[in-house]
């Protein structure tokens, strides 16, 4: 297998070396995190004269690290190997698994030279109380699962193969290492139920698993639907299940987003400039684990593209909403939607997803919300069989999905 290049992340984290600050590596479990601090940062830093005994890196997942869970001797084992006054570069690996890992954290502020990096696999790193006890000296760094432009990088074959391979087994690292589908499929399947769901059990101890099940399903099934706890609730009653909660099928959602297998995206009234607060979207953060979630049966490539370019989205920066225009026609008020809406620091896109535009009335169906915004940021359709991006005769800019999807500079062509 080839190399995976993740320079942007490594970027991001040379940027912030001896910023000050404790550098939070989050993200979804077998995302990377780890082979991002070591072996690519952990080079960067011996390839630029830090000698290796100044790198302290400790696996605490692993058994045999398993003595440095309790916090007062992780503390005392990084202390007793800082010997002189030249600058050490900490690495600690799936730091949740200490207790009190928060104390210990800040502690570690307080030694000018050291270069505090963890990881992490759930959101628990960015509760109020951590934030509070960091008082704002944490800074994250978000990884997600390869993006399309990662994945061809390192995958033998051309871009269409690379294609059918990643709208269905997605982009977790080490499917590129496995050589036939039975493989990668069932490495999914593991991943899901032995480490994802086992993850969200145990820490949340969850007594009905049979509900999150559902929820999971039932999530898996509507990616780029509307949803909310009221309509789920209503599907389980139609279902037969009288007792499950709104409140309890709340939490279990929370419990998805914080371990990062699921993105919510809410819905913004681009005309009335607010936030609509029910219902929202929701997307897997890797689209291969949805997939085998519902045994590879619902592989609808609208659906399952739209969730590709929201993570596309994300990986590139952008904070990322669903829209919502009104339109007048006559008497009436309708409500469409603009796929998503994306801002970063001053700068806004359109964006929708299009499987194709086969005929100029699908043209005009696609382009209706977004010519129907007061305003003058770009407006953007991705389609997926457009080899070429061209202007449409109403000013939208139409961009095939591979050139969105491998040109980081696509949105602004």
């Amino acid at each position: 297998m080839k190399e995976i290049k993740r320079d942007k992340y490594l970027n991001k984290i040379i940027d912030k070396k001896e910023n000050g600050l404790i550098k939070v590596v989050t993200g979804i479990r077998r995302c990377g995190k780890s082979f991002l601090l070591d072996p690519l940062y952990k080079n960067y830093l011996l390839d630029n004269g830090v000698m290796e005994d100044h790198i302290i890196k400790l696996d605490l997942d692993e058994r045999k690290n398993s003595n440095y869970l309790d916090p007062d001797k992780l503390d005392e084992y990084v202390r007793d190997l800082i010997v002189d006054k030249d600058m050490y570069y900490l690495i600690l690996d799936e730091i949740q698994k200490v207790k009190d890992f928060e104390s210990v954290l800040n502690g570690f502020l307080h030694i000018r030279n050291l270069d505090v990096y963890v990881t992490g696999s759930n959101s628990k790193f960015l509760s109020s109380d951590i934030i509070t006890e960091f008082r704002g000296r944490g800074d994250e760094i978000r990884v997600y699962p390869l993006s399309f432009s990662e994945f061809y990088s390192a995958f033998n074959g051309n871009d269409d193969e690379a294609w059918e391979q990643y709208i269905t087994y997605g982009g977790l690292p080490r499917i590129l290492s496995f050589k036939n589908e039975v493989e990668k499929s069932n490495y999914l399947k593991q991943l899901f139920e032995k480490t994802y769901l086992s993850d969200i059990i145990e820490r949340n101890n969850i007594q009905r698993i049979d509900i999150l099940d559902s929820v999971v399903n039932i999530l898996a099934s509507s990616i780029g639907s509307l949803t909310n706890p009221n309509k789920l609730s209503n599907t389980f009653e139609s279902k037969g299940f009288k007792d499950v909660s709104i409140n309890t099928l709340t939490a279990y959602i929370k419990y998805l987003q914080d371990s990062f297998l699921i993105e919510k995206a809410e819905r913004y009234d681009v005309k009335g400039k607010k936030y609509i607060q029910t219902p929202y979207k929701f997307y897997f953060t890797d689209i291969g684990l949805r997939n085998c979630r519902l045994n590879f049966r619902q592989q609808e490539e609208t659906h399952i593209m739209e969730n590709i370019i929201y993570n596309e989205l994300l990986y590139r920066g952008y904070n990322v909403d669903v829209g919502v225009v009104e339109i007048r026609e006559g008497n009436n008020k309708n409500q469409v939607e603009v796929d998503f809406v994306c801002n970063q620091f001053n700068k806004r896109y359109y964006v929708q997803s299009a499987l194709n535009l086969p005929t100029r009335e699908k043209t005009l169906q696609e382009e209706k919300p977004l010519m129907n915004i007061p305003d003058n940021f770009k407006k953007i359709i991705v389609v997926k069989n457009d080899k070429k991006s061209w202007i449409s005769e109403e000013g939208i800019l139409i961009i095939g999905l591979k050139e969105f999807l491998l040109n980081s500079n696509s949105l602004d062509l």
